[in-house]
């Protein structure tokens, strides 16, 4: 193959944005990656088979349980849970096709295979079948993305004991399922496989779930899904497993005290780690930290010139959507444009129901950082629209700097909250006060009037409560 400008290892989010932006600068681009389709881990077995799995489960429940209340009567209800299945595998091949398209479109090579780093320039990429190819450019870019963290005390399986991945693809919805972690993954997939007939636990070593988001709107959250039946128990570790008549009995230590929790099947949901084995960073001297992220600068350099990094194997939080914002900065970057990256203005949603979405500073960590902070709140049993919608849990949060009133976090729970916050995202990006959003006027009855009144709080001018 003719010499690039740029070999990109990895074809998720921060890959695949990477390289179209380095294609429409004009650059010769390759792009290696070992899965069968492209799209990462995000499209393949993350991002977007989950939202499908939590919108039709969602649909489901509602049938089921939501109808009554407008004057809609409906017959018995069952579950195809293999149609469930495979309308979930449409989603994601319909978006994996659509990136192939967009390479044909912008001329980008696909290489599929393993790539490895020989030195500054060189990726040899090596085929389930054939001898390996070996790519020269001026350019690489690492975006191999993460993968799930395994506990000692419960090892994978596949099958028992499994990961978001095999959680996304269980061919029966289990009697009794075990979560293991109380951040997104694990209460996004357990709402899933509650609302399709699962008794659900979840077992988190944390005194709380989400520790990065607003209190109240996490207690919020957590009295919405235990009215849908999901029990929580904190301040536990999962230690141990063995066996059972019936299933596995997990051995949870709390204060102290062991018990155990019965479980046909067990998602261990603590996290995600770099996934950087077999790139061959040790050999040509790539630094990386204490937790096996990749150090850049602030343009996205390895401590090796020309070799760039983005996604969720560098710092930052591990998002789809921040993954794409640092693929397109570091492309941009090694054209000679500028490099503006805040990984603080990078919203964070928790894909319930009612959703959990936050941008920016919580009042303690503005407290922290030495700000006088002021702010408002809304509810949305007040918003007409939500009533109209028959779906009330939650409120909006704006946090503001008390002497500019420039805002410095949005926090909210409630429904469709992931695109409310798109909102919020823009007031920090333009440094918007909260007058200014409390000034623009909103549709009338929409959810995102819930934004403009917590705005209008925060100087206690909210007009609906």
């Amino acid at each position: 193959m003719a010499p690039l400008d740029l070999v990109v290892i990895g074809g998720g989010p921060a890959g695949y944005q990477g390289a179209i932006r380095a294609a429409q600068l004009g650059m010769r681009v390759a792009c290696v990656e070992q899965r069968a389709a492209l799209g990462g881990t995000c499209l393949n077995v993350g991002c977007i088979p989950s939202k499908a799995l939590l919108d039709s489960s969602e649909t489901f429940h509602r049938v089921r349980h939501g109808l009554a209340g407008h004057g809609i009567r409906v017959g018995t209800v069952e579950l195809d849970l293999g149609a469930m299945m495979a309308r979930k595998d449409r989603v994601v091949h319909g978006l994996a096709q659509g990136i192939v398209g967009l390479f044909k479109k912008h001329g980008i090579v696909h290489v599929p295979g393993r790539g490895r780093i020989l030195g500054p320039g060189r990726v040899e990429v090596r085929h389930e079948d054939g001898a390996p190819t070996l790519l020269e450019a001026k350019h690489i870019l690492i975006a191999t993305g993460s993968e799930a963290t395994p506990l000692d005390a419960l090892p994978f399986d596949g099958e028992r004991i499994v990961s978001s991945t095999e959680a996304l693809a269980l061919t029966r919805v289990p009697d009794r399922l075990l979560v293991v972690g109380a951040g997104a993954v694990g209460l996004e997939l357990g709402s899933v496989w509650r609302r399709l007939g699962a008794e659900v636990t979840v077992v988190e070593f944390l005194p709380r779930m989400l520790p990065w988001a607003d209190p109240a709107c996490v207690r919020q959250l957590q009295r919405a899904l235990e009215r849908l039946g999901m029990q929580f128990r904190f301040g536990a570790a999962a230690v141990g497993y063995e066996q059972g008549s019936s299933g596995l009995r997990v051995l949870v230590e709390t204060g102290g005290r062991r018990s155990a929790i019965e479980a046909d099947v067990v998602l261990v949901a603590v996290g995600r780690r770099p996934y950087t084995a077999g790139l061959g960073l040790e050999e040509i001297g790539v630094a990386r930290d204490a937790r096996g992220r990749i150090v850049v600068d602030g343009r996205l350099q390895t401590s090796v010139p020309g070799i760039f990094a983005a996604g969720d194997v560098i710092a930052g939080p591990m998002l789809a959507h921040k993954a794409e914002e640092d693929g397109v900065a570091a492309v941009e970057g090694m054209a000679g444009l500028p490099v503006q990256l805040d990984w603080e203005r990078i919203p964070n949603v928790v894909y319930t129901w009612p959703e959990l979405a936050v941008v920016g500073l919580t009042e303690d960590e503005a407290r922290r950082r030495g700000h006088e902070v002021k702010s408002g709140t809304f509810p949305f049993t007040a918003s007409a629209r939500a009533r109209c919608m028959d779906d009330t849990d939650g409120s909006v949060r704006v946090v503001a700097a008390a002497a500019s009133d420039r805002v410095l976090g949005v926090h909210m729970v409630g429904p469709r909250a992931s695109d409310l916050i798109a909102e919020a995202v823009l007031a920090l990006e333009f440094a918007a006060s909260s007058e200014d959003i409390g000034r623009t006027p909103h549709a009338h009855p929409t959810l995102p009037e819930a934004l403009r009144e917590a705005a209008l709080a925060v100087d206690k001018r909210a007009l609906n409560i």
